[in-house]
């Protein structure tokens, strides 16, 4: 079987991402204090949580689109604080731009860098993630041929859009791409209904929860090229 592509999601998939996220919340929340007093000294982790599910309802178009989610809300934090539009529409994108540098000082699995290198010498390599990570903006850039995110592509995996994507610019057929990823519902279900081979990345141990299995599981990053050969070797 010739495999041309592999594609990767990225989040917990070659980091993980809570570490990163954590970060960048802090970080965000220093800029507002010292640049927006008043946008969010009144929300605690609970009332923030209640104030985005408020966002989600009342901006469903954006849905897909996490960065200009987060831009939103950080503008309605000061809008409802009292800065005039002007102001909350520059301290959005000065608190988002705070926000996101953070968010791309992710640690890379121990094994990611040198499992990548591996495949990127015989495979055309793609990322396609639900999230705003720029993985151009990671050590593990060098070794991608492509990347798409779903605030791009209008849908998040696993609606097709994506693959779809991957399919048109990599020029490969789906048969020829093999996908891995962490989620069982975005990542293999998504890769599997337009025809994909799938690797799903099991690095807590967990039972699979049902519905069409992945082609190949892999524990650690370092069994990925064994898998990948092993999709190879199928009929």
């Amino acid at each position: 079987m010739a495999i041309k592509v592999i594609t990767f999601d990225l989040d917990n998939t070659l980091w993980d991402v809570d570490p990163a996220l954590i970060r960048a919340e802090e970080a965000q929340r220093r800029w507002l204090l010292e640049h927006r007093p008043g946008a969010i000294e009144n929300y605690d982790h609970q009332g923030l949580w209640e104030f985005k599910k408020s966002l989600w309802q009342r901006h469903p178009e954006l849905l897909h689109n996490v960065s200009a989610m987060r831009r939103q809300m950080l503008l309605e934090l000061q809008l409802a604080a009292g800065y005039p539009q002007h102001q909350a529409l520059d301290g959005a994108r000065q608190a988002f731009d705070v926000f996101l540098n953070e968010r791309h000082r992710v640690q890379l699995y121990e094994q990611a860098l040198d499992v990548l290198g591996r495949l990127a010498s015989q495979f055309s390599l793609g990322a396609l993630t639900n999230g705003n990570a720029d993985i151009y903006k990671t050590d593990a850039g060098e070794y991608f041929d492509f990347a798409f995110l779903a605030e791009e592509c209008g849908a998040s995996k696993p609606a097709p859009d994506m693959f779809h994507a991957a399919i048109a610019r990599s020029g490969a057929a789906a048969h020829e791409i093999v996908h891995v990823g962490d989620n069982p519902e975005h990542d293999i279900r998504g890769a599997l209904e337009v025809g994909m081979y799938t690797v799903w990345i099991n690095l807590k141990r967990e039972p699979w929860p049902g519905g069409p299995q992945a082609h190949q599981e892999v524990n650690e990053l370092a069994q990925l090229p064994d898998a990948i050969t092993a999709i190879q070797a199928l009929p």
